[in-house]
């Protein structure tokens, strides 16, 4: 089945589009998720914006603890996957 087919899919989609600040984001990852995977999200992230830095893999792990595995996929997925890593991590950029 294509995600976008799955009704909690796009309910989740708006939802998180809804979402009008950092609190309400807080909330929502809060109450929607467990703290262990906000925690592996939260690490995704920073592994995306340090392999958009050019960080090596080793420096990576170093400060991250993510695995070699975990770093393997978040940089396939943002070389390759959809661009939400990019498009994110530079509207995120532009507002610092």
């Amino acid at each position: 089945m294509n995600l976008n087919e799955n009704e909690g899919y796009k309910l989740l989609v708006k939802a998180l589009v809804a979402v009008d600040n950092e609190s309400e984001c807080e909330a929502l990852l809060e109450d929607l998720i467990t703290r262990k995977e906000l925690l592996d999200i939260a690490q995704r992230m920073l592994v995306a914006k340090m392999l958009s830095e050019q960080a090596v893999y080793n420096k990576i792990v170093e400060e991250t603890g993510a695995s070699t595995a975990t770093i393997s996929r978040v940089n396939r997925a943002y070389l390759y996957g959809a661009g939400g890593y990019g498009a994110i991590l530079s509207k995120i950029k532009e507002e610092n």
